[in-house]
Parts: C-alpha cells; sequence; structure tokens
C-alpha cells in the first residue's frame, strides 16, 4: 500500500535563512506562510514535499535527519563544493575524501548539514548485490570488489 515518504518537517531557528539554503539546493519554494512562520517546497518530478518551521526565539531546534536520492553521487559532491556547501569532514570514522558506501543496502552517500545543524544526505542507491554488514566503504573500495 505505502509507495514513499510524500512529506516531511524541519524545524529551522530563522526561516529566512532556511528558505535561502534549500533554494540553493535547488528546491522550488511553492508556499509560504509568514503568520506561522512556515515554508514548503517541492523536490523532484513526483513534487515530494519538504516543510521548514521556525521555532520561537530561545527555543532549541530538534535536529534531524533525512537523504536526497541522487542519479551520480560523485557529480553530487563536486556540486555541493561549487555552491560553497561544506561535506562532513568526517563520517562512520572514515574522512570524507570520496563518497562512502554502506554495504548492506548498497548505496553511496555524502553527509552535509543545514544552517541549523540538520543531518541532510546525498544518495545514491547501487545496483551491485548487497553484502550485509556494517562496514562502510569509500566508493573506491566498493568498486574494486
Amino acid at each position: 500500500m505505502i509507495k514513499s515518504i510524500y512529506e516531511t518537517h524541519l524545524q529551522v531557528s530563522n526561516l529566512k535563512e532556511a528558505i535561502a539554503f534549500y533554494q540553493r539546493l535547488g528546491l522550488q519554494l511553492v508556499h509560504q506562510i509568514d503568520q506561522r512562520k512556515c515554508a514548503f517546497f517541492f523536490i523532484g518530478k513526483d513534487k515530494q514535499m519538504l516543510g521548514l518551521w521556525e521555532v520561537a526565539k530561545g527555543q532549541g531546534v530538534q535536529k534531524r535527519h533525512f537523504a536526497f536520492g541522487v542519479d551520480d553521487i560523485e557529480a553530487g559532491m563536486a556540486w555541493l563544493k561549487e555552491k560553497s556547501i561544506e561535506i562532513e569532514e568526517e563520517s562512520f570514522g572514515k574522512k570524507t575524501v570520496e563518497p562512502l558506501v554502506h554495504t548492506w543496502m548498497p548505496a553511496s552517500c555524502i553527509y552535509f548539514n543545514d544552517p541549523d545543524g540538520n543531518s541532510l544526505e546525498l544518495i545514491q542507491l547501487l545496483d551491485d548485490e548487497p553484502v550485509v554488514s556494517n562496514e562502510v566503504l569509500y566508493l573506491s573500495e566498493w568498486r574494486k570488489k
């Protein structure tokens, strides 16, 4: 019955700053409600939705994680750098010198944060057979297997 996750929502400390960041990622701002301090974006051809909600000053933002699917993880890494968006320096105990692979999926990924520290990810599912393991490899290591 369930075929996808249609929408997800994040708390932000500064809606204007968050809108600018997500527009830099290429998300389409489709609606903003100033009185409620929220904004909504469409993502991709299926118009998946991301909602941003500004919290009151002094109230902490509850940090979350989600991933954006991409077709080419290496191009995605270069694209983030071109946009001056910092990639996490280290993930799963490995320096992020190239995309990492979760072998059990398998999927290659890169992690970065929005201005509020929400953990974001670019992820590319790989066509290879999964290797059930907790091991995280560099993409170049995975390709040698």
